[in-house]
């Protein structure tokens, strides 16, 4: 790594690990005006996130402060710095296309951005549809985008059974042949998602970026 990417990750790294999101987005603006190649600022916060997440499951950080950074990373890749990639006229090479959501009847959407946050500085290009998605929305949202994966999450009991209508759905219309469907959340397993028929289930986001690395390899 050249001595400028490595002074860029290490100032990346000193704002990211403040867990301040508006500083963390200020930053991003800040090299976006100073036109720093956005691709080497998209991978400097993916190499810093991820080495976040190998300190959480080493026990070195806490949930909240990954989710803190996560976010934080999330909103100045996606609202900062991607947009001015489409500006610039340069594709960034992705790894899949994924659509994620919280399901019908789920406030709740923590856990889907810290998954949208580390997917998206894996490579992966990220539709989120936010929270209390209704299942039509995510047809429309396959035929829209056509994306290997749909990531379907939920934090409450009484919501989870929306992830096996969505699947529903999605086979109803003849889609379950074009993607591949994930669950997660609190209330969520790998049993769970067998009995629904989802391809695959991630207890957090550092494993539902291992399972989509691996789907999209296998398609």
């Amino acid at each position: 790594m050249s001595s400028d990417k490595s002074e860029l990750e290490q100032k990346i790294r000193e704002v990211v690990y403040r867990l301040d999101e508006l500083e963390i987005c200020n930053l991003a603006k800040q090299l976006m005006d100073q036109n720093v190649n956005p691709l080497d600022v998209i991978n400097a916060f993916a190499r810093v996130l991820r080495e976040m997440g190998d300190k959480y499951e080493r026990g070195e950080l806490y949930l909240i402060e990954l989710i803190a950074a996560g976010e934080g990373c999330r909103k100045a890749i996606m609202d900062i710095v991607e947009p001015k990639l489409r500006q610039l006229g340069v594709s960034r090479e992705t790894l899949g296309k994924v659509i994620l959501g919280t399901v019908e009847g789920d406030i709740h959407d923590i856990g889907k951005n810290i998954v949208a946050a580390m997917l998206s500085t894996a490579g992966f290009e990220i539709i989120d549809l936010g929270r209390d998605v209704p299942i039509g929305k995510f047809v429309e949202a396959v035929k829209k985008h056509r994306p290997q994966i749909v990531g379907l999450s939920a934090l409450m009991t009484i919501s989870m059974i929306n992830q096996g209508e969505v699947i529903k759905a999605l086979e109803k219309e003849g889609l379950l042949k074009e993607v591949k469907v994930v669950i997660g959340g609190a209330p969520t397993s790998k049993h769970w998602a067998e009995k629904i028929g989802a391809n695959a289930y991630a207890s957090d986001a550092i494993e539902a970026v291992s399972v989509c690395k691996e789907l999209v390899t296998k398609t």
